[in-house]
């Protein structure tokens, strides 16, 4: 997501307030297209197998980004169709880095970081790797699982359980 903006000031109550502004994403989360609220949606909302194509690609292509296209590999860490956000031309864009890991410069095709708390699971149960709920290292493979559970979701139109 690009970022437009940012904010920091002090709120209503004395703390620090730190904002970033980002574009607006007009057809929301890919979560919404997926799953649709009923109660939330005035129309069905459906996308056409060549729509969910293109956003595989885009996604695999913002991985790739993030994995291997700078000097810095960062690991996502919470891959799932409701940090995926849709433009007004259906073309997605990875957001929610609130997890996000920033693990080295490239060395090595296999990148990893040690968890700081490898007693919680970080990420979203079901889409977060197994060997994460054993204290196993953050990997960018971790986050290429999560890509193929989002992929079977995508494709076969059911929630992960």
């Amino acid at each position: 997501l690009k970022i437009l903006s940012t904010c920091s000031s002090i709120d209503f109550q004395g703390n620090n307030f730190k904002a970033l502004v980002y574009e607006f994403m007009a057809n929301g989360s890919l979560e919404k297209w997926l799953h649709p609220d009923a109660v939330d949606q005035e129309e069905s909302r459906n996308l056409k197998l060549i729509q969910r194509l293109n956003i595989a690609v885009d996604i695999a292509l913002a991985l790739d980004y993030l994995h291997s296209g700078s000097d810095l590999t960062i690991v996502h860490g919470d891959m799932k169709p409701s940090n995926v956000l849709l433009d007004d031309e259906m073309t997605a864009h990875v957001g929610d880095f609130g997890l996000a890991k920033v693990i080295s410069s490239i060395s090595s095709d296999f990148t990893y970081h040690h968890q700081s708390n490898s007693v919680a699971i970080k990420g979203t149960i079901g889409y977060v790797a197994p060997e994460y709920g054993m204290g196993d290292m953050v990997a960018i493979q971790g986050d290429v699982y999560s890509y193929g559970i989002l992929l079977l979701e995508m494709f076969t139109g059911k929630k992960t359980s």
